[in-house]
């Protein structure tokens, strides 16, 4: 199914507050990364849902977060699309649901659900460390940097879910080490720099 990504951001965009919708537009980009990184690495399976169903998931995971619909996110994430016309299927609305497992009770299971499960909360952190550099950009963002601040100062950025984002690393999830993790995600975020302002 092809997707106008223009009006689902522009819902986006009417709904929420705009550091929020630069929250949505990292994790899209997040998603991409990992779709691709997992895809390079032979391990999607033919049933994963193809690369826009990963994308369009990261970009509206949030849509219901404002308004009327904010304490029920993210059960309303259909109604708050529809308000604007637009719909999901039940494979996307399934892998919305994914990143708020830690309130849903819903233990992700694809690598689609595990890469938003666990991307969803270090989009903050990558962000949280940017700003404290004195250029304030991505671009001058380490690996290194990110993960001294993910394993060593718990009270930085402190509403990460890091036991959430450190999920990536299990077996029968996507074994992926917490670096690599870190990297795909931060060089993914780094390609939209300027889109969300950073």
């Amino acid at each position: 199914m092809a997707y106008d990504r223009q009006k689902y951001l522009d819902a986006l965009k009417s709904q929420l507050e705009p550091n929020i919708v630069n929250h949505s537009l990292a994790l899209e980009a997040c998603m991409g990364g990992l779709y691709d990184y997992l895809s390079s690495t032979g391990q999607l399976a033919a049933t994963e849902l193809p690369k826009d169903d990963w994308l369009l998931a990261g970009l509206i995971h949030d849509v219901d977060f404002g308004g009327e619909f904010k304490e029920l996110h993210p059960a309303r994430t259909r109604e708050a699309l529809a308000k604007y016309g637009l719909e999901i299927s039940d494979d996307i609305h399934q892998l919305v649901l994914s990143h708020a497992g830690h309130c849903l009770g819903i233990q992700p299971v694809t690598l689609s659900q595990w890469s938003i499960y666990c991307a969803d909360s270090l989009t903050g952190l990558i962000m949280a460390v940017a700003f404290v550099y004195p250029s304030r950009k991505l671009a001058d963002v380490k690996v290194s940097s990110v993960l001294k601040r993910f394993l060593k100062e718990p009270k930085f950025a402190a509403g990460t879910r890091r036991e959430e984002v450190a999920e990536c690393a299990k077996a029968d999830g996507l074994n992926m080490p917490i670096e690599k993790f870190i990297e795909v995600c931060l060089v993914a975020m780094q390609g939209v720099a300027g889109t969300i302002g950073l």
